[in-house]
């Protein structure tokens, strides 16, 4: 497939998409059928929703092909993007043909673990300190508790957060290639039955808000949620001035007024130009629960000019996907995965790198377009 610029390819006629569906598969080998047909049979859905009329339809297309040199993802990938808003594949795209010219995106997953936070009622402070060394000196117990109820999931860290007569037990668990809320929480549910049983304290909510799920929260940034990523790629001086029409000073300048000053000022969760783009239309392409979404916005953008290069990175400490259950079986969304090669198991941290790889990408075109001053430009050509 030829690289793409991004910013043509605007033919939306049958014959246009036709083309182009064609094409996405002989790059990538998948079989995109149900794409195609735009519908589903009812029953794909039924562990997704109730009182089911019919579907929405989002217009799906693809951005790259991308370069990514990462532990689980390797290769070049076109990425499967459902988006309303016109300009941005195109954006995510120029970024991804810039990052190739520049060799490619580095990309890592360094934690991996889904979190549910209990909140129990104790008596005082005494109370919630014997509750606490219980827990401390009784992990083969919780251990077997979980495992009574998951054959995929292992409890891998307890933290507990007393505060007066309410303790907050946070519970970190690795599992597997589901994205695991579920998992979790009915993991906990065990561990608080347990914890109840022995120590007395009252468990009031299997979710105390310190997990913290589909929520902006300061925990997740510096703990992480999910699976943290990081991605980056350095472009050379005369590819940012010649494809991007800036400069590495421009575009690490405008990054340093807009999105760590900028954020600061405001008090975001993270310090980005527009994560929650990308993140929204990957997730929704390919059947990631969209709330989720909050985590991933919480992502810092970083760029350096190095003798005239500019490199960039991003950091996002919650990224929560899965390739197994939820949204991954309905059928146009398990093609879309299948686009990237992200079906069924071992394919969770692969997914997650092509997720900061996708940001990455979107990152770079907008902070670059703003440094040039055509960001204004772009939307009225493509977005309107």
């Amino acid at each position: 497939m030829a690289e793409q610029s991004g910013l043509k390819n605007r033919g939306h006629t049958v014959a246009d998409m036709e083309e182009r569906r064609a094409a996405a598969e002989a790059f990538t080998g998948a079989t995109l059928e149900e794409i195609a047909r735009g519908g589903m049979d009812p029953e794909t859905a039924s562990k997704n929703i109730e009182n089911m009329i019919g579907t929405t339809q989002i217009p799906l297309g693809y951005a790259g092909p991308v370069d990514i040199h990462g532990g689980y993802a390797q290769g070049r990938f076109l990425i499967p993007l459902a988006t309303t808003e016109g300009a941005l594949i195109a954006s995510i795209s120029r970024g991804m043909s810039v990052i190739n010219d520049g060799g490619g995106v580095s990309v890592a997953v360094f934690q991996d673990a889904m979190t549910r936070a209990p909140v129990f009622r104790v008596e005082g402070v005494e109370h919630a300190t014997r509750v606490m060394q219980w827990v401390d000196t009784h992990h083969e117990e919780i251990d077997y508790a979980v495992s009574t109820t998951t054959s995929h999931g292992k409890l891998v860290r307890i933290e507990m957060f007393p505060s007066g007569r309410s303790l907050y037990m946070r519970l970190s668990f690795q599992t597997g290639d589901a994205m695991g809320m579920n998992m979790a929480t009915i993991a906990s549910e065990a561990v608080c039955r347990l914890v109840e049983t022995e120590t007395g304290a009252t468990l009031v909510s299997v979710s105390g808000n310190m997990c913290s799920d589909k929520k902006p929260a300061a925990i997740n940034m510096i703990e992480g949620r999910g699976k943290t990523v990081v991605a980056e790629a350095r472009i050379p001086r005369e590819v940012v001035e010649g494809r991007l029409h800036a400069t590495s000073e421009a575009i690490v300048e405008t990054n340093y007024r807009k999105n760590l000053v900028g954020s600061s000022m405001a008090g975001t969760m993270g310090a980005n130009a527009h994560a929650a783009n990308m993140v929204a239309a990957l997730y929704i392409a390919t059947g990631q629960d969209p709330a989720q979404v909050v985590g991933g916005s919480m992502a810092i953008t970083t760029c350096e000019d190095i003798d005239g290069d500019l490199y960039i990175a991003v950091r996002m400490p919650a990224v929560e996907v899965g390739t197994v259950g939820g949204g991954t079986r309905l059928p146009c969304q398990r093609e879309a995965l299948s686009m990237i090669g992200c079906v069924g198991e071992g394919k969770a941290r692969k997914l997650a790198e092509i997720v900061a790889t996708t940001v990455l990408a979107g990152e770079l075109s907008t902070l670059a377009a703003q440094a040039a001053g055509q960001l204004g430009a772009a939307h009225a050509r493509l977005g309107r």
